[in-house]
This record gives C-alpha cells, structure tokens and sequence, in this order.
C-alpha cells in the first residue's frame, strides 16, 4: 500500500518530539488543543477519547493527517490549530438533560449471571453517557461543565459538549490495516488513500494475537450481544456461557465486525480511555464511536490486513 512507509515515518517523528505544553487559556473550552482534537476527530483521525492534553495518540493523529495532505507537521498543537484549522466552527452543542435519559440509566451487576439477566447494559451515569456523546474522557467533560452536579445532574441541566454529525454517506474503505506495534487501525479506499485512523486495543497475551495476514469483515453487526465463556471450569463442571444483552457497557460496545478467523472481531468498548493498550483477549477493541464509525464504512468482504 503506497504512503504506509512515509506515514510510519511522520507518526515515528512526532511521537519521538515529547509532549507540548498547552498554553494557558481563559477557560478549556478555548484551549486549541482541544479544539484540534475535534478537528481532526471531525475528519475521522482520532487521537481517541478527547482531553484537550497532548499525548501520543494525538501527535499520530494530527501527523498522519498532515502526511495524508502534504502538509508538514507544526512544532505545536496550538500552531496546527492555526494553520490547519483556523475557519473550523460551531465546536459544540449544547444539550439538556432529561427524564428518559436518567430513566434508561441501568446498574451494572458484577456477576456474569446477573448482567445476563439485564434487559440492556446500558450507561451507569449521566456522565458516562454525555462523555460518550461527545467522544470525551469524564475529566474533560467535567472541565467543559464546571459547577454541574456530576456524575448525575438533575433534569433540565444544560450540558456542553463537542458536535459532531457522520455525514449521511461517509468515506467507504476497500482495506484496513491493524498494526499492531502502533496500536492503529487505518482505512483506505479502493484507490489506496487513507481516509481514516483509529486507535485499538489488542491482545495482552501475545498466544492470543492473530497471525500477520490477511483476513476479510465476514459480518457487520450494530448493538450486538455477547456470550460470556468462563476462562476456569472445575473439574467435571459444565461451562456456563451466559448472553449478555445489548448496550455500550456490553463488553463487545455499540458495534461487532466478525472476521474469517473464527472469534476474532473489531469491536466497541465500555472503556474508552483504556484504549492504546495490549488488554483485549485477542480481538481489536476501539472506542465505541469509532467502532460505529468504522463499521459504517465497511461492508462484508472488505480486507483487514493484519500487521506488525
């Protein structure tokens, strides 16, 4: 795939330059690291949860769209704000909160058997659910909404958060990429451009990685459910697999893309700030948003190529 090379290179670049100091503004809603975080989310280059901190995730980001579009990587996030960005509005939205919303609000239990008997996993907290909404770590959505009564303020509460709107017909991918050694899902369209990166989650036990290659999307499955297996059975005990039901504290999220490798996905998350890490148990685990995202813009038979 042509440019994959000359954007290890960017991304190996940044990475390699530290964190930048954000300069002080007078509230975080200003902050121009926040609003490149949205920017770039926008576009569909995701640094991930959005903090308005400048970490690794969003150095990738920002230096794999520069590359993507020719342009050279500014020395700070405030600078690309500037350079990139300067006409991009209507940052967010503001939302009330409401009586369905605090109805729908479910307890998680922590036994398998007691989620299997939920009728959804929904969200736990109005904040869980708002930080969601507007791809927001809970901190940066505290920082957004000083004062408000976290984590389940009252009916009629007027929350802030980041807009964002899919397009009806959003960019369609012909392959992915998983490179494992940088934690990244990209997708390419059928002309071999990049249009999307997505940071992952994979396999904590390195057994457990599927093998470099390439594989096909076999389905594409929104809010799905998930059979629980035990790790352990005693000895002579019969293995009892329990459904958990559908929501976005299911541990397979909003979104499930089945592969040819017999239980291997790319999938949603309850836990999006664990992102960027070897955790899962073997499949690729991103943000709920992007799960969502990137299963729009894929079909069955689309390629994933799996690399190091």
């Amino acid at each position: 795939m042509k440019g994959l090379s000359k954007l290890a290179v960017f991304a190996a670049l940044v990475m390699g330059g530290g964190i930048y100091a954000a300069v002080p503004v007078a509230t975080f809603a200003e902050s121009k690291t926040l609003a490149l975080q949205i920017a770039l989310d926008r576009r569909g280059f995701s640094c991930n949860a959005i903090d308005g901190q400048w970490g690794r995730m969003s150095q990738v980001a920002l230096a794999t769209y520069c590359a993507v579009n020719g342009y050279a990587v500014p020395p700070t996030p405030e600078l690309a704000r500037d350079i990139l960005f300067p006409r991009e509005r209507n940052l967010f939205r503001t939302e009330t909160v409401t009586q369905r919303e605090h109805d729908a609000l479910v307890r998680i239990p922590a036994t398998p058997e007691g989620k299997s008997k939920l009728k959804t996993m929904g969200y736990e907290t109005i904040m869980e659910m708002y930080a969601e909404r507007g791809h927001l770590t809970e901190g940066a959505l505290r920082r957004l909404n000083p004062g408000v009564a976290w984590p389940n303020p009252p009916v009629g509460t007027l929350v802030k958060i980041p807009d964002f709107v899919l397009p009806a017909k959003g960019p369609v991918a012909s392959v992915l990429r998983v490179t494992l050694s940088r934690f990244e899902i990209t997708a390419f369209d059928e002309k071999g451009r990049l249009i999307a990166l997505f940071p992952c989650s994979i396999a904590a036990d390195k057994a457990k990685l599927p093998p470099e290659g390439e594989l096909q999307v076999t389905t594409l499955i929104p809010n799905p459910d998930y059979t629980y297996t035990p790790d352990r059975v005693s000895r002579g005990g019969r293995i009892a697999r329990r459904v958990f039901p559908p929501g976005p504290n299911n541990p397979v999220g909003t979104s499930w893309m089945g592969l040819t490798l017999p239980g291997y996905g790319i999938h949603g998350t309850p836990k999006p700030e664990r992102i960027g890490c070897a955790e899962s148990h073997g499949c690729f685990r991103l943000a709920n948003w992007n799960a969502v995202r990137l299963r729009k813009m894929c079909e069955t038979g689309t390629s994933v190529v799996v690399e190091k």
